[in-house]
Order: C-alpha cells, then sequence, then structure tokens
C-alpha cells in the first residue's frame, strides 16, 4: 500500500472528532488558536505531501498533523509557512493543545516529542 497525503477532509474528520472530547479551558483555548488549515512547508519529510496541515498558531508555535505518523505535532517556526523541525508523535489534537496552554500558564516546555527515523548504520 502507497502511502498518500491526507485529504482536507479527513483532517477535519480528526479535527471535528478531536473537540467533541474538548471541554472547559481547553476548548476555549483551541477556539483561540485555530486555524483554518494550510499546508506549511517541511523538508525533507513533507515534500512528497506538499507540505503538512497545519491548524494552529500561537506566537512562533504551531500545531500540525503528520500524516505520515497520523498524528498532531507540536514545531517552533521561524517564518510563516514553513518550519524546520519535524516530529513523529502519534498523538491526538488534544495533547499539544493542552502543551501549549499548560506551557503559557505554567512556563516552559514539558511536551515530550519523538524526532524523526534515524539512520543507525551511522
Amino acid at each position: 500500500m502507497q502511502w498518500e497525503a491526507i485529504t482536507l477532509e479527513a483532517l477535519y474528520d480528526e479535527i471535528l472528532a478531536a473537540e467533541e472530547k474538548m471541554q472547559g479551558d481547553l476548548w476555549r483555548f483551541w477556539q483561540m488558536i485555530q486555524i483554518f488549515p494550510e499546508k506549511w512547508q517541511q523538508t525533507p519529510y513533507g515534500d512528497e505531501g506538499g507540505g503538512f496541515w497545519v491548524v494552529a498558531v500561537v506566537g512562533k508555535r504551531i500545531i500540525w498533523y503528520n500524516d505520515i505518523e497520523e498524528g498532531f505535532n507540536l514545531s517552533a517556526y521561524e517564518q510563516y509557512g514553513t518550519f524546520r523541525d519535524y516530529w513523529c508523535n502519534q498523538d491526538e489534537l488534544a495533547w499539544p493543545v493542552q502543551a501549549l496552554l499548560t506551557e503559557i500558564k505554567m512556563g516552559g516546555g514539558g511536551f515530550g516529542q519523538a524526532g524523526p527515523p534515524q539512520n543507525i548504520d551511522e
């Protein structure tokens, strides 16, 4: 089976399923940070699919969907529309939203992230 990039419609299904579970502060925070999903460039992992869908922006941080690993991730960016850090978390949307909310409330990071594939021969 060959990999195919997720469609906007399928991404919305993921988002809507996650929104049904969000409550209270998490729901209100999500309503403030979400954007209409847009493809952002990430090289090299995002090249084949035309980028990755970004679903939220907070300052210089984004929440994006990794359709290779099928999960939401949190990354920093420097220039709007591109990001460098690739993570392969397979998290539901609520996890990175909660991580950002906690970071704002408490300061500092604390969100575990799984990095890109490693070449063990090096």
